[in-house]
């Protein structure tokens, strides 16, 4: 990881440059992120639960991937790739919204994000590397709210972001966007 670089980004999402992914988010310092909602046709959720020694965030539940564009990367890159990564799923995304926030996530991590969140469906089971998600689960959005709002620190800051703005247009039948440029939220 100590070479692995993440793309430094304005509040615009401009690239400025880049940096190591650690220190990163040691310095709280604003970078570009993916994210990936996977739904199945009846509107089930794809969470992972993230491998207990990942280096923050350890065993708490998430959406189906996570990562950060490697410089030169597009986002719908790089979102394709940690699916692939974490989930070992092939499927079709979309730019569902980019999402600005800033998180605290353990011993002196800050994530400082502009996650771009994609939206995919897919039918099968996952095939998770043990090394990303430790578990993982199809689940109802009934079901998250009610588990979320009972234990919110089972969830990750950012998953908690997510299903709370993004859960009624991740729906299936939400269809493709009307408008190609998404909606910009903040957090």
């Amino acid at each position: 990881m100590t070479d692995e670089q993440v793309i430094l980004v304005d509040e615009a999402d401009r690239a400025l440059g880049s940096e190591e992914k650690l220190l990163a988010h040691r310095l709280g310092s604003l970078h570009r992120a993916v994210s990936v909602l996977v739904v199945d046709r009846e509107g089930r959720w794809l969470l992972q639960q993230r491998a207990a020694d990942k280096y923050h965030s350890g065993a708490l539940w998430s959406n189906a991937c996570c990562g950060h564009p490697r410089p030169g990367e597009t986002t719908i890159a790089a979102a394709d790739r940690r699916l692939w990564e974490e989930m070992g799923i092939r499927c079709p995304l979309r730019l569902l919204s980019q999402v600005r926030y800033t998180a605290d996530v353990c011993a002196g991590l800050t994530e400082n994000e502009i996650a771009h969140v994609f939206l995919g469906r897919h039918e099968a089971d996952p095939v998770a590397d043990p090394c990303e998600a430790m578990n993982w689960a199809w689940r109802d959005p009934a079901w998250i709210a009610q588990d979320m709002g009972l234990r919110p620190s089972n969830y990750t800051p950012w998953f908690r972001i997510y299903f709370d703005r993004l859960r009624d247009a991740a729906h299936p039948s939400s269809g493709p966007l009307a408008d190609p440029t998404p909606p910009k939220v903040t957090a």
